[in-house]
């Protein structure tokens, strides 16, 4: 795959229940850095896919409320 390629999740939009189970570390650093994926570490390696951690982090607020500060 080349760098101009991007993979997109056949998901129809849908986040998967068991991203949303919990503040995961990659959960809480998105949160930390406001949702900006120019400070995102897997936005910094280059992955080839949309991230959809911003609908992960404002499904998780909703359900779980903020993350614990000892993880931030």
């Amino acid at each position: 795959m080349n760098n101009s390629e991007v993979f997109i999740p056949q998901t129809n939009g849908e986040v998967s229940d068991s991203l949303t189970q919990n503040w995961t570390p990659q959960a809480c650093e998105c949160y930390s850095i406001n949702c900006n994926c120019k400070k995102c570490s897997i936005e910094i390696s280059n992955y080839s896919f949309v991230c959809q951690m911003p609908k992960i982090v404002h499904i998780l607020l909703q359900t779980h409320g903020k993350p614990q500060e000892k993880f931030l």
